[in-house]
């Protein structure tokens, strides 16, 4: 078995006198009465003292995600959206969709120039293309009907994060000379990450951010209403109307989150709960452990080659079905949902999987989307056996890089998620079918997969990820990793991932970590491999009935990632 991190500890006998070294994954953090586990350890500690205060896990993810906003910008926000699943104590699972939405000003051809082609990667660049943030309204809608502290209580800590400051970090170091360095037109990134001398701040130093903080005042007082009316939705048009935006006042005012019931599949002694559309990561999850199900995974070897060549099969028609059938279901009644995560519908899809050649990538039948590889995920329990999966995101890292210096907050870059061009597929992974293209008030097809395992009507697994594309796979190996070949929740997390999204017609793989003889095998199969350093950053909770208690890891990618118990 194959890990990204593995540490070397010594454990020494006192009464004997003598050294042995062992390896071992040592990545776990325990709390009998909650978990909170994060990309920032700042956010994770505000999660757990809301929790220490009495609070549920939806006051501890409320306060773990404005503490992102804070402590993680590149993703972490205000000024994006994402997916909460909730299950609640009681076994009952729910959902909050809080993606972005098209203006009221765009259409579907958008982003074109006079002759069908994208102009100037207006999809991803530049203030058209900002979906209409969701987060505020999305953890409010959450809160209003499942907290138990106040709003106040929830929304201080980032407050103080914002106002009082914390260390620069590294990694954010690192970021900030970069940014710095960008031309005018990213205009919040030149002086984003600057102290009040004017000077980047630089690891170890407070890093202070009035303007943010005074948004997130806004917020702390006024609710919903602090960010979609009033000072912020005031100053987010004017700066909108000054930098070649579309969204207006009124698009803030009508936004609204929606609570949406789970997609769910059983599997084995779990029952698997996920994100409905406008994600598509919970249907093209569940239609993957179904199709391994009906494959009897549990009898293929972890990481061997029929494995791998299963598994990327698997990810190919998912992400096929995923492409030709999935958008907003408020503006695609008619799509398949129930026959996608079917069991029979998996067991007609295994028929043409053979197990000894790669399948063909056909553009002109189906295919994938786009997506940003900068998200964040975190996960929470409380005592009482309440679960929330949290993904939320910018899109790309920093989202579009812009925002009013006045409000202290990125814009996201989310319309890049719709398909650009009407009616064109090619192979590079552009997609041009029907459900996902660009409509007023329309949500962006996302692949965000915050998802719930349950055993017994209690949560066994909370997991997610970011990564954009590769948000989905990952989730779905660290699922397998724990249901099928029973890793503890660290070694499932580190364990070698790898990525197939139909089109471009490749396995990429974790370099180092799959061994040339599965490579090489693979190759003569007829599939063709790509490497890349890393797969998804995920943080996940499991329950160990043994010891009564939830134990958590956070994804060794993550620099400042942390899981936090008490």
């Amino acid at each position: 078995m194959i890990f990204k991190k593995q540490f070397l500890v010594s454990l020494f006998l006192g009464a004997a006198g003598l050294l042995y070294p062992f390896s071992q994954t040592f990545s776990q953090t325990y709390g009998k009465n909650g978990m909170v586990v994060s990309d920032h350890y700042l956010a994770s500690e505000a999660g757990i003292e809301i929790l220490k205060k009495g609070g549920n896990a939806i006051d501890a993810a409320v306060a773990t995600a404005f503490a992102l906003a804070v402590t993680h910008p590149e993703a972490g926000n205000i000024g994006g959206g994402g997916f909460i699943v909730f299950m609640k104590s009681d076994g009952d699972v729910t959902t909050f969709d809080f993606r972005e939405k098209a203006p009221l000003a765009a259409s579907p051809t958008m982003f074109l120039d006079e002759n069908g082609n994208i102009k100037d990667n207006s999809n991803h660049r530049g203030l058209l293309s900002v979906g209409v943030p969701g987060t505020v309204a999305g953890l409010y809608q959450a809160h209003q009907k499942y907290g138990k502290l106040s709003w106040k209580e929830v929304v201080d800590p980032a407050v103080k994060l914002a106002k009082k400051g914390f260390p620069m970090s590294w990694g954010l170091y690192r970021v900030a000379l970069r940014m710095s360095d960008r031309d005018d037109s990213w205009d919040i990134m030149k002086n984003y990450f600057r102290g009040a001398d004017g000077e980047i701040v630089t690891p170890g130093e407070l890093w202070k951010q009035p303007a943010l903080a005074k948004t997130l005042e806004e917020i702390k007082k006024h609710g919903r209403d602090g960010f979609y009316k009033g000072k912020v939705a005031e100053e987010i048009e004017a700066y909108m109307k000054s930098n070649g935006g579309i969204i207006t006042q009124e698009d803030l005012a009508k936004y609204e989150a929606v609570e949406r019931k789970p997609v769910s599949t059983k599997f084995k002694d779990f029952e698997i709960f996920s994100m409905p559309p406008p994600s598509s990561g919970g249907v093209a999850l569940i239609e993957m452990m179904n199709l391994l199900e009906a494959a009897d995974i549990s009898s293929i070897e972890f990481n061997s080659t029929p494995y791998v060549h299963i598994v990327a099969e698997a990810m190919r028609r998912a992400f096929a079905d995923r492409a030709e059938f999935l958008g907003d279901p408020d503006f695609n009644p008619e799509m398949p949902v129930n026959k996608l995560i079917s069991k029979d519908f998996a067991k007609a899809r295994f028929q043409n999987l053979d197990m000894n050649h790669a399948s063909p990538s056909d553009p002109s039948k189906y295919g994938q989307l786009y997506g940003g590889d900068h998200t964040t995920h975190f996960s929470v329990t409380d005592k009482d056996g309440n679960a929330v999966s949290l993904t939320y995101t910018l899109e790309n890292s920093y989202g579009v890089k812009m925002g009013s210096s006045k409000l202290g907050f990125i814009f996201n870059n989310e319309m890049g998620d719709f398909n650009p061009v009407p009616g064109v597929t090619t192979e590079t992974g552009q997609i041009g079918s029907d459900p996902n293209l660009v409509a007023p008030e329309k949500r962006m097809l996302s692949s965000m997969t915050p998802t719930i395992v349950a055993k017994d009507g209690k949560p066994y697994l909370v997991i997610g990820s970011p990564g954009g594309r590769t948000i989905i796979n990952t989730v779905f190996q660290t699922v397998l990793n724990v249901l099928v070949y029973d890793m503890r929740i660290d070694r499932a997390i580190e364990a070698m991932k790898i990525h197939h999204q139909w089109l471009p017609n490749q396995i990429v793989y974790e370099q180092n970590l799959l061994s040339p003889d599965t490579k090489a095998a693979l190759e003569k199969m007829g599939h063709k491999l790509r490497p890349t350093t890393n797969l998804g950053v995920l943080m996940g909770i499991t329950f160990d009935p043994e010891l009564g208690t939830w134990v958590g890891a956070s994804d060794s990618s993550s620099e400042d990632g942390a899981a936090k118990g008490y």
